[in-house]
C-alpha cells in the first residue's frame, strides 16, 4: 500500500493564516488549515505554499505540529486582486522549485492545490516533479456566472479554461459535496470515477453549545432579545442584503418583536457594495450592529449568543458557518443551494428557504420566533448533527483520495529518478 508522508499544499491566492471573513479569505482559509492540522495528527507532514502579501512575513510559520506555511516571494510583498495572480503564476512555481530544492527531504508524495490558480500552478509543479496532482475547486467559475448578482463581474473565460485544463490532467478530484461532483461533470466534463467526495469538517473542540447564557451576556444581548447573526464576507453573493430587508419587513409586521441584527465580516469583491447605507435606507440602523471578522473561539462566542444564524447566501460549495453554527447549538436559517442544502437538516437542524424574497425570509424568522420550543429542538438537534463532522473525518477520506491518486499514478507513469514513491507492504 501507498505510504503518504509529506503533502505539497498550494494555496497562492489566499493565506490560512489570514483571518476569513475579510477579502479573499473565507470558508477555504479554514478548510485548508483545519484538513492540514488533522492529516498532521494522522502523521502526515504538510507543506503549505502561499503567496507573501507583507514584507514583514516570515519565510516559514509553523500554525500547527507537523504543518508548516511557505510565504513565497512572488510579484510585490503586498495582496493584489485576485485577478492578477495568474500573470504570477510562473515566477510563484519557479519560487515554490526553489524552495523545493533547499529541503532535506526534497521531495513530496503528492500535491494538493485548492482554487484553480493553484490547480494550474499544481499541474506544472506536478508534471516537474512526477507527483500526482489532486485538486479542490472550492468554488467554480462557469456556476458562479450562473448566479451572478447586480454589479457583480463574470468570472473570466481564462479561469474557466484554466478549471478545464485541471479537470482533465488531475489525478484525482475532491468535491465537498455530491452536488459538486455532480456540477464537476456537467459543467467539466470530469469523469465521476475521479471524484471522491469529502465534506469539510468543525473544529468541534472550539464549536461547542456550551454556556449559551453567558455568551448572550458578554456580548450585550439582553433577555427576551430575538438576536440574528449574519457571519462572512460582506458581499452581494452572500446575501447580507436579503437578511436586512428581511429584518426589516419582520420589524414593520411585528414590532413586538425585541429584534437584534449582527453583522460579523469585512467587505470583499464590489466597492459599490455599501452595507451601511443598505442598513440605513432599511431604517435599521437602531437594531443593526456591523463587527469586523473576529478569530474561532470568539466567531463560536457569537453563534452561541444568537437564536438563529441566517445564511442568504447565493452559493455556497459547502457552507462552514452552518455546520460551525450548528456545533454551537443554534439552528440556521439558510438558502436551499449548493452545500447548504446538505449541511442543514430542513426543518430539524434549521430551515431552507427557496429564492431570495425578503418575505420569504421574514417569514421563516418569524415562525422561529413564534415557536421558542421548536428552535430550542432545532438547537439540541444541531449539536449532534455537527458531532458526526469532526476534521478527521475529512482527513481520513482525504488520504484515501492521495492513496488513491498515487497508486493510479504510479501505475500510468515512468518514475523520475531520485523521485520513486514510497510504498509499504
Amino acid at each position: 500500500m501507498t505510504l503518504i508522508k509529506r503533502v505539497a499544499f498550494l494555496s497562492l491566492h489566499t493565506s490560512p493564516m489570514e483571518q476569513p471573513g475579510s477579502g479573499d479569505a473565507g470558508g477555504m482559509n479554514v478548510y485548508i488549515r483545519g484538513l492540514a492540522s488533522a492529516l498532521a495528527e494522522n502523521g502526515v507532514e504538510v507543506e503549505i505554499f502561499t503567496r507573501s502579501t507583507d514584507a514583514r512575513q516570515p519565510a516559514v510559520e509553523h500554525p500547527d505540529p507537523g504543518v508548516c506555511v511557505h510565504n513565497v516571494l512572488a510579484g510585490p510583498p503586498r495582496k493584489l486582486p485576485k485577478e492578477e495572480l495568474p500573470e504570477l503564476l510562473h515566477s510563484m512555481v519557479a519560487e515554490i522549485e526553489r524552495i523545493r530544492e533547499r529541503q532535506p527531504h526534497g521531495r513530496y508524495d503528492i500535491i494538493h492545490s485548492h482554487y484553480w490558480v493553484s490547480g494550474v500552478a499544481g499541474l506544472e509543479l506536478s508534471e516537474l516533479w512526477g507527483v500526482p496532482l489532486v485538486h479542490t475547486m472550492h468554488t467554480m467559475a462557469k456556476v458562479k456566472n450562473l448566479l451572478l448578482q447586480s454589479g457583480e463581474k463574470p468570472e473570466p473565460r481564462r479561469r474557466e479554461d484554466g478549471e478545464h485544463r485541471i479537470v482533465d490532467g488531475a489525478a484525482r478530484l475532491i468535491a465537498n459535496t455530491s452536488a459538486e461532483a455532480s456540477e464537476l461533470v456537467s459543467h467539466y466534463n470530469a469523469d465521476f470515477d475521479h471524484i471522491d467526495i469529502a465534506p469539510p469538517g468543525v473544529d468541534l473542540s472550539v464549536f461547542t453549545p456550551a454556556f449559551r447564557s453567558r455568551s448572550r451576556a458578554e456580548r450585550g444581548v439582553p433577555p427576551g432579545t430575538f438576536h440574528l447573526l449574519f457571519a462572512g464576507r460582506i458581499q452581494r453573493l452572500k446575501g447580507p442584503q436579503i437578511l436586512v430587508k428581511a429584518a426589516a419587513l419582520l420589524r414593520g409586521r411585528r414590532p413586538d418583536i425585541n429584534l437584534k441584527l449582527t453583522i460579523l465580516g469585512a467587505l470583499s469583491g464590489a466597492k459599490d457594495f455599501n452595507l451601511k447605507s443598505l442598513v440605513t435606507a432599511a431604517g435599521m440602523d437602531d437594531v443593526v450592529t456591523h463587527h469586523p471578522p473576529v478569530g474561532a473561539a470568539e466567531l463560536a462566542g457569537w453563534f452561541r449568543s444568537a437564536d438563529v444564524v441566517v445564511m442568504p447566501s447565493y452559493s455556497e460549495s459547502f457552507g462552514l458557518v452552518a455546520l460551525e453554527a450548528q456545533a454551537c447549538g443554534t439552528p440556521v436559517v439558510a438558502t436551499r443551494v449548493g452545500g447548504l442544502s446538505r449541511a442543514v437538516f430542513d426543518g430539524r437542524t434549521g430551515l431552507l428557504v427557496d429564492g431570495h424574497r425578503a418575505a420569504d425570509w421574514a417569514e421563516a424568522l418569524e415562525a422561529l420566533y413564534d415557536d421558542p420550543a421548536t428552535r430550542e429542538d432545532m438547537g439540541r438537534a444541531a449539536s449532534v448533527h455537527a458531532q458526526s463532522s469532526g476534521w478527521q473525518r475529512t482527513a481520513a477520506i482525504t488520504l484515501e483520495s492521495y492513496h488513491a491518486a498515487v497508486e493510479e499514478h504510479h501505475a500510468s507513469h515512468p518514475v523520475p529518478a531520485g523521485y520513486a514513491p514510497r510504498l509499504s507492504g
